[in-house]
């Protein structure tokens, strides 16, 4: 696994470089964004397995090479919980992101003969590895060269097993005839998500 570390946008080059599909996930301050927390690393990993950690302008959060990626339709975004990142980056970055994969979503919708669906989870079942999250908990927002090194490969081992972990859950969804429930649901999500940013919290459905 090759981790280039990156201030503040991609550049051109590697933007060009980035087809078809990539991984990604994001690193903050804490979990409530955008009332308190602050986006503070973005990963991305391409198909060849070569992880991207990019520390963002903390001011401007400007990355217009980044951004061309995020809204490009032709490549997917493939992500674990992507509830939280995808309303992350659109709110900091001010992009829309299109053509998107949740991994968690689809774990929920196709491994129903398990009731456990976090990124280690699925690592070990398809990937046949056992991840450490212990530092899961981390000062994200430390300049990107005093992160250590058990925290950027806790960074890049977000993102480097999700097109595995993607490839897997397709084969299922096609084989039990969910791949239409998952799209619709790959749709509402941006629902979800603003009512997240509105304060709706809760789960609107339950009764």
């Amino acid at each position: 696994m090759k981790i280039t570390k990156i201030k503040e946008d991609i550049s051109s080059d590697i933007a060009k470089s980035l087809k078809n599909s990539i991984a990604i996930d994001t690193e903050a301050t804490g979990l409530q964004i955008p009332e308190r927390d602050k986006l503070s690393l973005i990963q991305i990993c391409d198909e060849k397995g070569n992880v991207y950690i990019i520390q963002p302008n903390k001011k401007s959060y400007h990355a217009p090479n980044l951004v061309s990626v995020l809204e490009n339709d032709k490549i997917l975004k493939i992500g674990h919980f992507l509830r939280f990142d995808k309303n992350a980056l659109e709110y900091f970055l001010k992009c829309k992101i299109k053509n998107i994969f949740c991994t968690k979503i689809c774990s929920k919708i196709i491994r129903t003969y398990d009731s456990n669906h976090g990124l280690k989870d699925l690592v070990r079942e398809f990937c046949n590895k056992n991840l450490d999250k212990r530092h899961g908990s981390s000062d994200w927002n430390k300049e990107l060269d005093e992160l250590s090194d058990k925290q950027l490969e806790y960074a890049a081992n977000d993102v480097v097993y999700l097109h595995k972990i993607k490839d897997e859950l397709e084969k299922m969804l096609i084989r039990e005839k969910r791949m239409d429930l998952f799209k619709k649901c790959m749709s509402f999500l941006d629902t979800r998500i603003e009512l997240d940013q509105k304060g709706f919290k809760e789960d609107i459905f339950h009764h």
